[in-house]
């Protein structure tokens, strides 16, 4: 019991620790995405992935405001930005919910949406990267190759298990409530509201087919020389940025310390779920629970490259985003493991290429008060699956 109530405490002061660690690296990543954001690279990615989501989404009109409000919700989780797909993601499901001709059912566009959204396509993992270096990763973008295959992974697979299981998980007869708007929700006013719903420019088809060839060539490029290359992401990404504003006449000074603020509030933040989590864990390990636990599961999923460890993020990371990161901090920092082992890259490519599915679904369902959900937590869950596969794979190919 005494060793319980020291490993209670120590761990509760390392939460603090480490989220006194992570503001100022917190602070200049959403301070740099800031600057991005406020030069209109949001904009820029929504409209290179429009002519994608109109074949995508046939059941949605082009130029319907749900189209928009899609776009600028991937385009955000593309950038990393967790909390700026929110508030997009929602108007989505508000605006797909006008086009739903079957009251409290999701729509093919719903699941298909959500499916995708919880497959977390992601190019840059601000969040993990920063986390990564305050824990002492001697690379901490090193997770940039191997996030980017899973999470490519993962999407294909939500995307074509979306679209197969529609076919059997037909909606019920239902009331006809086509730009029905009882179910809208008040919206919260935002000054930028009406420019950022307006209808997007798109690039043509050629220039996307372009864009997403060497999306897909970097796969490979980063897989062969990712060790090589992943030492100049961080200052190529800051200088990319500020660049990017200074041409586009952001106030970068301005736009960089209002976001900086939100780094230092997300940071603050997170100290409660970091202490709760890491506190338990400490206990849980000091108790001897964790030793067993290891040498029951090992001997199956170690089998698969799959350390108890990266298991435990795995199941966490679909019920909880901060519990997720809360873990994440707890294995990285842990001596034993550390950021730059084996197991230290797993579970980052899993909080990196991942999400909250079960989170996801609940918020995003319950916006428009959708009770029948049809194929959607089977499609988010058959997509974090083989998340998960993807990230063993290339996580074995390169760092085991």
């Amino acid at each position: 019991m005494e060793q319980l109530s020291k490993a209670m405490i120590d761990s509760a002061g390392s939460a603090v620790e480490l989220a006194i660690g992570l503001i100022g690296v917190m602070t200049l990543f959403l301070g740099l995405m800031k600057v991005a954001e406020a030069g209109g690279l949001l904009r820029i990615i929504a409209g290179l992935i429009r002519p994608l989501m109109i074949r995508l989404f046939p059941d949605v009109p082009p130029d319907h405001p749900a189209m928009g409000a899609m776009i600028l919700n991937l385009s955000a989780n593309v950038m990393g930005l967790g909390n700026a797909a929110t508030p997009f993601g929602i108007r989505a499901m508000q605006e797909l919910n006008r086009l739903n001709p079957h009251e409290g059912t999701a729509t093919n566009a719903m699941v298909l949406f959500l499916a995708i959204n919880t497959s977390s396509v992601t190019l840059l993992p601000t969040g993990v990267i920063a986390l990564r270096a305050a824990a002492g990763s001697a690379d901490p973008a090193g997770i940039l190759p191997t996030t980017l295959f899973a999470t490519f992974c993962s999407t294909l697979v939500a995307v074509f298990t979306a679209k197969t299981l529609q076919r059997f998980f037909k909606p019920p007869p239902g009331t006809p409530a086509v730009a029905r708007k009882s179910l809208i929700l008040p919206e919260t006013k935002d000054p930028s509201s009406e420019e950022t719903f307006e209808p997007e420019t798109s690039y043509p088809s050629w220039v996307s087919c372009i864009v997403l060839g060497l999306i897909i060539l970097l796969i490979p490029l980063t897989i062969l020389f990712g060790k090589a290359l992943s030492p100049w992401v961080m200052p190529c990404l800051m200088v990319g940025f500020l660049v990017f504003g200074l041409v586009r006449k952001v106030p970068v000074y301005e736009t960089f310390v209002e976001g900086a603020k939100e780094g230092f509030q997300v940071a603050v933040r997170i100290i409660p779920y970091l202490v709760a989590i890491l506190s338990a864990i400490g206990m849980f390990r000091a108790s001897g629970a964790m030793d067993v636990l290891v040498h029951t599961l090992g001997r199956w999923t170690q089998v698969i490259g799959l350390p108890p460890e990266a298991l435990s993020m795995a199941l966490l990371r679909n019920l909880s985003g901060s519990g997720a990161y809360a873990l994440l901090a707890s294995i990285i920092r842990d001596p034993n493991i550390g950021p730059d082992s084996y197991t230290g890259y797993l579970v980052s490519t899993l909080q990196g290429s991942t999400e909250t599915t079960f989170y996801v679904l609940a918020v995003y369902f319950g916006a428009v008060q959708i009770k029948r959900i049809r194929h959607a937590l089977a499609a988010g869950l058959t997509a974090d699956l083989f998340a998960v596969l993807a990230s063993v794979l290339i996580c074995s190919l390169l760092y085991r």
